[in-house]
């Protein structure tokens, strides 16, 4: 038997130190062989004592363990959001976790907002790049709080960083399927490089090298407002998508409606070879906070899609098809149709694991 994977637990803020713990039971109830490790940053531990992140937090993380589970960051009292910005973005940008992986599954039919959808029609994956863009906080604010201010936000894009997230897309389509077992042999990537034409062209170039030493998978290209009217209208047209830090963000939350919400939407924040990051794609909600009607699928499948990282995908199976069953028989929390509390719908998933 190998060495057991090692997973570091980071609930964070609001909902998540309510569904990360239920997605940790779950992992637990699949009998997966790994060992957990939980650390207590985010606005408690900064408003406590000034930490966000412990010196040396992002090299040990990536010395001691094989995956990290993140649950979100943002809270009221925390005002500049600072610990969010340092502790989520800070691994983000220091870890180099340049892959933003967000499947876009639709479980159930009656969780999806569109008229005429089955689960077959809505099954793509959008790759977002995670290190660059607008979000690298480059640029300045000259003369505030007069008329004349002046803010400058700049968009910055590398010819590394362009390449080797459009190689990951093309490399994630030739390896993965889609639910029903076929091959995924479609990248789309989305700019909206008619406007941005720096930027775009650059995306442009990259894009059409690659897709040529890819002639086995069909490259396709759409600008990002065509492509929200176009994934709200008919999403059966989409494999494999990619696109810029901020573009990425924007779309992956109109896709997370397509599939129930942001409450059942996962993600993973990825450098291949190296100690990764994964999270649920939804906030901390402080509104809801404490109250045990955040839905913890969202984090579940979360746990799921971590596993599968790590080569552990006969525990990751059991516990997509334990969500699965829970959505089938509203077995849920009220957003997506059922009546369950956070943690009696956590518990539900783990128990239908446990009598697999």
């Amino acid at each position: 038997m190998g060495q057991k994977k090692r997973i570091a637990i980071i609930p964070g803020d609001g909902i998540g130190k309510e569904v990360i713990p239920q997605a940790v039971n779950v992992i637990a109830a699949s009998r997966a062989e790994v060992e957990t490790a939980q650390f207590d940053w985010g606005a408690d531990r900064y408003l406590a004592d000034g930490v966000t992140v412990p010196p040396d937090g992002f090299a040990m993380l990536e010395r001691d363990f094989d995956a990290i589970l993140l649950g979100a960051f943002g809270d009221p009292r925390v005002r500049t959001n600072i610990h969010a910005k340092e502790i989520l973005l800070g691994m983000r940008f220091q870890m180099d976790l340049y892959a933003n992986v967000r499947p876009v599954r639709l479980l159930d039919a009656t969780i999806c907002p569109l008229k005429g959808i089955a689960p077959k029609d809505i099954d793509f994956v959008v790759i977002r790049e995670n290190t660059e863009g607008v979000y690298t906080d480059a640029g300045g604010v000259f003369k505030q709080g007069t008329p004349d201010e002046i803010a400058v936000q700049e968009d910055i894009n590398t010819r590394k960083g362009v390449e080797r997230i459009i190689r990951y897309a093309f490399e994630y389509c030739g390896r993965h399927t889609k639910g029903d077992g076929s091959r995924r042999s479609r990248v789309l990537m989305c700019d909206k490089s008619n406007a941005m034409t720096h930027a775009g062209g650059l995306w442009q170039r990259v894009f059409k090298e690659v897709a040529g030493e890819n002639p086995q998978i069909k490259a396709e290209h759409m600008y990002v407002d065509a492509l929200c009217m176009q994934m709200v209208r008919d999403p059966r047209q989409f494999d494999v998508i990619v696109t810029n830090n901020m573009f990425g963000d924007i779309i992956t939350d109109l896709a997370a409606g397509l599939q129930g919400g942001l409450g059942m939407a996962a993600s993973g924040n990825i450098h291949p070879g190296k100690t990764s990051m994964f999270e649920p794609v939804h906030g901390s909600a402080p509104p809801i906070a404490g109250k045990n009607i955040a839905n913890p699928l969202g984090a579940i499948l979360t746990a799921a899609m971590m596993l599968a990282h790590l080569g552990l995908t006969t525990e990751a199976d059991k516990i997509e098809a334990a969500v699965l069953e829970a959505v089938r028989q509203k077995k849920t929390t009220q957003d997506v149709g059922g009546s369950l509390g956070t943690r009696e719908a956590g518990d539900w998933v783990a128990k239908r694991i446990g009598q697999g």
